[in-house]
């Protein structure tokens, strides 16, 4: 472990992750173009991922450090949740880590600055010309206050305000620490949700092919759960989903100080469901269905075992947090 990140490490954990995102921010500063280490290049959304190692969305919320992130080498990276309107979040504490188990609980609550700085960050990156092949996704979410009837607004906002700058787009229905947002994964209030989405994503494409819309989902699913979800999402003409966000279960962590902390868990101990859901999304979907597999991912045995269960590409938090940017290589 490097002296930075034992620094890092020693300190608070939002302040760690607020003086990390500052440092990681600085390099928009540095001159040269950025680009993806190259590793097992494969199609992605119809692009060229140059690795398949991506950043999940939550730790760059507001798109401060891009290029930064970028330049660790990542094939993609995503930036928010994002939403309409700038929110606090929850309040402090919200953030724990059990590094004994090399994981993390959090409670931040969709804590950003809103689509519209996100916008004027996202604006200035694609304008400096210096994202060279990493591509940059977009995770949006919906205010806390705003009622989950009226939750599309929400999303449709912010794919109004960013489309431009996105290489696709998540749409984050899973986080455990918006009240009520998990009850949309399901029935006709998906369906309703994710056709609206659909619609406007061709409206906005013209005659293109339009920003591709993935579906972020829980870990705390039942067989049947995934399977109605993955129709929905393959009826309603959603290019992917990535499998999965933070758990509520904590089985894995009993008896850690921190176990009774509210808020989703994440690293090592979701390892094995995280993989075990997606594997379940991949039998439920046709072959040419994008599948991201996050989740407790920390070494290439990781990687592999979520490639095997039917991922097409990564995504990378917890282990980020604890190992650096070497885990990227």
């Amino acid at each position: 472990m490097n002296p930075v990140q034992s620094l890092l490490l020693a300190l608070p954990p939002e302040t760690a992750h607020n003086l990390a995102i500052g440092g990681l921010g600085a390099a928009h500063y540095l001159p040269g173009r950025v680009t993806p280490l190259t590793g097992a290049q494969r199609p992605f959304l119809g692009h060229n991922l140059h690795n398949p190692i991506g950043l999940a969305a939550g730790l760059d919320k507001d798109a401060q450090a891009v290029l930064g992130m970028a330049r660790c080498g990542f094939g993609f990276v995503e930036v928010g949740t994002v939403t309409p309107l700038a929110q606090p979040g929850n309040p402090q504490p919200r953030l724990f880590r059990l590094p004994e188990h090399q994981a993390l609980i959090n409670r931040m609550g969709f804590n950003n600055q809103g689509m519209f700085a996100m916008a004027k960050r996202l604006d200035a990156v694609r304008n400096s010309g210096r994202l060279m092949s990493t591509l940059l996704g977009v995770n949006l979410g919906k205010n806390k206050d705003t009622p989950n009837a009226d939750a599309a607004s929400d999303y449709l906002k912010g794919m109004d305000c960013l489309h431009r700058y996105a290489d696709y787009f998540t749409v984050n229905l899973s986080s455990p620490n918006t009240p009520g947002l998990r009850q949309l994964q399901h029935g006709e209030t998906l369906h309703a949700l994710l056709s609206n989405l659909k619609e406007r994503q061709l409206a906005l494409a013209g005659q293109g092919s339009g920003v591709p819309l993935l579906l972020k989902v829980a870990p705390d699913l039942e067989r049947q759960e995934v399977e109605q979800i993955a129709a929905q999402a393959v009826a309603c003409g959603f290019e992917g989903i990535i499998a999965t966000n933070t758990t509520l279960a904590r089985e894995a962590v009993a008896g850690h100080p921190h176990a009774g902390e509210s808020g989703g868990l994440s690293g090592a101990p979701l390892t094995q469901r995280s993989a075990q859901v997606l594997a379940q999304f991949r039998s439920a979907v046709p072959k040419e269905f994008t599948l991201v597999g996050v989740g407790g991912i920390s070494d290439g045995d990781d990687a592999q075992k979520m490639l095997k269960a039917g991922a097409n590409a990564l995504q990378i938090y917890t282990s980020f947090v604890y190992q650096g940017p070497k885990i990227v290589q």
